[in-house]
């Protein structure tokens, strides 16, 4: 829900290297709306999923190096509304040499595509230092460079779901060099 602290990589949903979705319920004013529906990560890599000059946008940030961005080809329009992202893998992730699954990211409203991208690579094992999600903003260094946070988003945002139904494809061994390395 917006406006609580953000949740900790250890407790948020795992996203990478598998079928996920974001939908945001939203309240649009006439005037319009911009900022942050859901932000996981930072600029050394994460995800964020926004409205900037009233469009519907989505950004995958591998490791500060390429970031991917889908955007919708129309504004939004104003009031309630369900906007959704959805990430389909359409390979396998190569964690020998730190990719994770390629994908289409689909960009909807109300249920009705309004954007799609391709995803080259994607983050094999954990999004930037932390990977905190936050809803409603982006705080501390952005996963993108295309705004200065915190960039609230300015319309009213009811709730925003994350649904990780999709089969899990881990790298057990890649987690376990990276909790020896906290030690």
């Amino acid at each position: 829900y917006p406006g609580t602290q953000s949740i900790p990589a250890g407790a948020a949903p795992k996203i990478l290297n598998r079928q996920y979705s974001i939908t945001a319920e939203v309240d649009i004013p006439k005037a319009g709306a911009e900022g942050v529906l859901l932000s996981m990560g930072g600029n050394d890599g994460g995800i964020s999923f926004y409205v900037q000059a009233g469009k519907l946008c989505f950004v995958h940030n591998y490791v500060a190096v390429n970031y991917s961005y889908v955007k919708s080809t129309n504004p939004l329009p104003a009031g309630r509304h369900f906007l959704s992202m959805e990430f389909e893998p359409t390979g396998k992730p190569d964690f020998e040499k730190g990719k994770g699954a390629p994908g289409i990211v689909k960009l909807l409203v109300d249920g009705k595509e309004v954007g799609r991208g391709e995803l080259a690579v994607t983050t094999p094992n954990r999004l930037a230092q932390g990977g905190a999600m936050l809803v409603g903003a982006d705080a501390g260094a952005p996963v993108t460079p295309e705004y200065q946070p915190p960039f609230h988003f300015t319309g009213a945002i009811k709730r925003v779901i994350v649904d990780v139904s999709g089969e899990l494809v881990e790298d057990y061994e890649a987690q376990m060099r990276i909790a020896l390395a906290k030690q």
